[in-house]
């Protein structure tokens, strides 16, 4: 049997400016089936660190493997990448919601919202997707404009424009 910090075969690489063990450790926190599996030191100086600083974070965000590289200033984080997470209810969607902002990170729309770290968030409840996806195309379409007008998703909205 093989140690559980193996790495994977393929692996999402987050550039952090020194913050990637932190952000491991939010995440691990925040999200089930979440951990921070392996923190691995600098061998030497490098551009933005120094020998022994963290270098590198292997963890996991809801099954997914990752690596938090500290990488420094040179590469921020943008909404072209961002984590989808189904929530399945309004508890959920706001427990989750309320961790990222409230642990100093920012509300955007639709759903979407950024950690403090620059990493974006989706936060989509089953009942959006169910509703922007319904065949009846009335219903999908008054379900987008009420989530077009939404930062964190209200599901009981949703479901009421839905219905129509």
């Amino acid at each position: 049997m093989t140690a559980k910090n193996t790495i994977a075969k393929n692996t999402i690489c987050l550039w952090y400016d020194g913050t990637a063990l932190d952000a491991a450790r939010f995440y691990a926190k925040t999200f089930p089936d979440s951990s921070v599996d392996a923190v691995h030191h600098a061998p030497a100086d490098y551009p933005s660190g120094k020998e022994g600083d963290v270098l590198t974070v292997q963890f996991t965000v809801m099954g997914i493997p990752c690596l938090g590289l500290n990488g420094g200033p040179a590469f921020k984080q943008t909404e072209a990448f961002s984590f989808q997470v189904a929530t399945d209810d309004q508890a959920e969607t706001d427990r989750l919601w309320n961790a990222i902002v409230g642990n100093g990170g920012q509300e955007s729309a639709c759903g979407w919202c950024k950690d403090r770290w620059g990493v974006s968030w989706q936060i989509t409840p089953r009942a959006l997707t169910e509703a922007y996806t319904d065949p009846d195309r009335a219903a999908a379409k008054r379900a987008f404009h009420a989530m077009m007008d939404m930062g964190k998703i209200d599901i009981a909205t949703i479901e009421k424009a839905r219905r129509g």
